[in-house]
């Protein structure tokens, strides 16, 4: 703890290093702080380290010229990890103010934390700001083996992330994780789940927009002219629009809502049965014509529309 005490009961409590080194100038002129012990404690050195053993080193002088020393007791140490939220920008000293960053809109941690991060963010909110850390907690479930076992190196079932990203790609993963359990349930992990993503989901995502990408360089589309007006479309045109329209808000209102699962089922739902399987299927002969009409070129916007929903 920075807290330094004399023997007649009076404290002082450090609140940065600027502040500790101008009291160790005063004790060191008090003739109380043995400028040999200030290794490492002086911060323009490239040595500098507050850290055990160095800062026990450091003796300061009270209101009445006695010597002060470092209360030895630990504080809990997740109290350090309850200021992450301002102590990330350096508040108060690189920022000064902790506007449109505090409080969180979520966090996102193990529900062994309940009694460890999630208690000490709070309190020390309460303490220092009278407000609340964050509004919206997501408590992350475990990741267990396909049997529902608890991973574990001992047993051997425990997954080899580094592996697992090298054969199936972290954008797999991650789909794969997400759309399978929500995030405060457990999942278990299996890894032709993952393959089965590659293949069901983002083969099908690859294809249409292969299939998309060809017809559209064949024909030198470049995005540009007016749209066509929607009483001309098709009505196949109109349903998969509807249809993505309605996608977007449902996937916005799980983001709002803090489910991300039911907003992945989403999306692939979409992907894989409407887009694919049903409009692009009744689409193929559009795509054929070797003329460049408005039907076409309604067509190809269309798929520039999907194109840009999913960068967002």
């Amino acid at each position: 703890m920075p807290i330094w005490r004399a023997e007649d009961g009076e404290e002082k409590c450090i609140g940065s290093v600027e502040e500790l080194n101008n009291e160790l100038k005063k004790a060191a002129a008090a003739g109380l702080m043995d400028p040999a012990k200030m290794e490492h404690l002086d911060p323009e050195k490239g040595d500098f380290d507050l850290h055990r053993p160095y800062v026990d080193h450091a003796v300061l002088v009270s209101s009445k010229g006695k010597p002060m020393y470092r209360e030895p007791d630990l504080i809990d140490v997740w109290f350090d990890s309850g200021a992450m939220p301002y102590a990330q920008w350096h508040y108060p000293f690189e920022r000064k103010n902790l506007d449109n960053v505090y409080p969180a809109d979520f966090i996102a941690e193990g529900v062994d934390q309940t009694r460890g991060w999630f208690f000490t963010l709070h309190a020390l909110a309460v303490m220092l700001f009278d407000s609340v850390a964050f509004k919206n907690v997501v408590s992350n479930g475990l990741v267990l083996d396909k049997n529902g076992n608890k991973m574990s190196k001992r047993l051997g079932n425990a997954a080899d992330p580094f592996t697992t990203l090298d054969t199936y790609g972290p954008d797999a993963t991650r789909w794969y994780m997400i759309s399978n359990a929500q995030p405060w349930d457990n999942l278990k992990f299996n890894l032709e789940g993952i393959g089965e993503v590659q293949r069901k989901f983002f083969g099908t995502l690859y294809n249409t927009y292969n299939f998309f990408a060809l017809y559209a360089n064949i024909d030198g589309f470049t995005f540009e002219g007016p749209e066509i007006p929607y009483k001309n479309r098709t009505e196949l045109d109109r349903w998969i629009l509807s249809l993505l329209n309605s996608l977007v808000k449902e996937v916005d209102a799980c983001y709002a809502d803090y489910e991300p699962t039911k907003a992945t089922r989403n999306i692939q739902d979409f992907v894989t049965e409407h887009l694919s399987n049903w409009y692009i299927r009744l689409s193929r002969r559009r795509f054929w014509k070797g003329d460049y009409s408005d039907d076409k070129k309604a067509l190809i916007k269309i798929w520039k529309s999907g194109c840009n929903w999913r960068r967002r």
